[in-house]
């Protein structure tokens, strides 16, 4: 069932007020779109940019080829589904194609959790069937217990990834949408992590969800080509999985967070705790890894937040900051973030490549 989405993502107290082969032919394709991107501009307005690195080239695919392969050379850079195949079930149709549903049963962590999936229209095309794929997992805001909000009806990033692909301007993403907690009550958030005597929520998403998506997916073995991206309690998870897992990830986007891991189920662990806040971990992060944080411009504390934290971010771990004009901590606002940071993404990883 969907969630309701017309209000705000996460109302944060301190911000006051916030996917196997088989299933190719479920996966319809539609007409292809360009994968060979144009280098997107770097945020504009009112941007600023902390400890910045030399941005990556989006990847540019060789010419298309028509002969499907079983599997990747020893040293190639694609990597085809070995399975298992996962048990995907449409959730919804988008005029891009339709997002999938599957329950994950992780074997590293133990956890079980709701997992949506969208193949890009290029996924499909038979010109196609020898390319990896660039990987985005998208984080949601709120609680995220049995819905994610990137796989709803309001955002339509699939619709806005696939038509920017078409004009050449982002890559073609496979986009992964897992949930993020298994009860809906926000004081027991699990944060993205691994707290103590609880559901092992950080070794499923930086473990077990990359593993389903390599056995279900053609994707690409370097780490240029794996994103991640959130709104409020979502850019926290995205910005902490990046700084904890950069073999794992390369660039992350992280919409309006307010960077704390600050569930009451951190109760006597305030080591871990601290091992797990975004706010700790950029003022001692050695990840080599590229971010953008934004903030609304409609709330200045927000603006203080995000830009408190970006401050504290030296390389080799790069933060870009973007703010909002008259932004508000809402869903409809996020949305106006998605193109720019589609393109940012796109700037910044590897877009579909083959092995010949």
């Amino acid at each position: 069932m969907q969630h309701p989405q017309s209000q705000p993502i996460r109302t944060r107290a301190v911000l006051a007020g916030i996917t196997a082969l088989a299933l190719s032919a479920a996966l319809a394709a539609c007409s292809s779109g360009s994968s060979k991107p144009a280098a997107a501009p770097k945020p504009g307005g009112n941007a600023a940019a902390v400890a910045p690195a030399a941005p990556a080239s989006p990847g540019t695919p060789a010419a298309p080829s028509t002969t499907a392969s079983s599997a990747p050379s020893a040293d190639g850079k694609v990597v085809m589904p070995a399975g298992p195949a996962a048990d995907l079930k449409k959730f919804r149709d988008t005029k891009a194609g339709p997002i999938m549903e599957t329950t994950l049963a992780g074997k590293k962590s133990g956890v079980s959790g709701q997992v949506w999936v969208w193949l890009p229209p290029q996924y499909n095309d038979p010109k196609y069937a020898k390319f990896g794929f660039p990987v985005l997992t998208l984080y949601a805001g709120g609680q995220s217990n049995g819905y994610n909000t990137w796989a709803g009806t309001q955002l339509q990033i699939q619709e806005i990834d696939a038509q920017l692909a078409q004009q050449q301007q982002a890559h073609p993403f496979i986009m992964i949408m897992p949930v993020q907690n298994l009860t809906g009550d926000e004081h027991k958030s699990l944060d993205c992590s691994d707290i103590p005597g609880q559901p092992k929520m950080g070794t499923w998403m930086s473990q077990d969800v990359p593993d389903f998506v390599r056995a279900n997916f053609r994707t690409l073995k370097a780490r240029e080509s794996w994103g991640l991206m959130g709104a409020s309690s979502g850019a926290d998870c995205s910005a902490k999985l990046a700084m904890q897992h950069p073999d794992l990830f390369k660039a992350a986007v992280a919409i309006d967070g307010d960077f704390k891991a600050d569930s009451t189920l951190w109760k006597g662990h305030e080591a871990e705790q601290a091992a797990n806040s975004p706010d700790k971990l950029i003022s001692t992060s050695k990840a080599d890894v590229k971010m953008l944080a934004t903030a609304g411009g409609g709330s200045a504390y927000e603006v203080g937040v995000v830009k408190k934290w970006v401050a504290n971010a030296a390389a080799p771990t790069a933060v870009e900051y973007y703010e909002e004009p008259g932004g508000k901590h809402l869903t409809t606002d996020f949305g106006k973030l998605i193109p720019m940071s589609l393109e940012w993404l796109t700037k910044n990883l590897t877009g579909p490549q083959s092995d010949s």
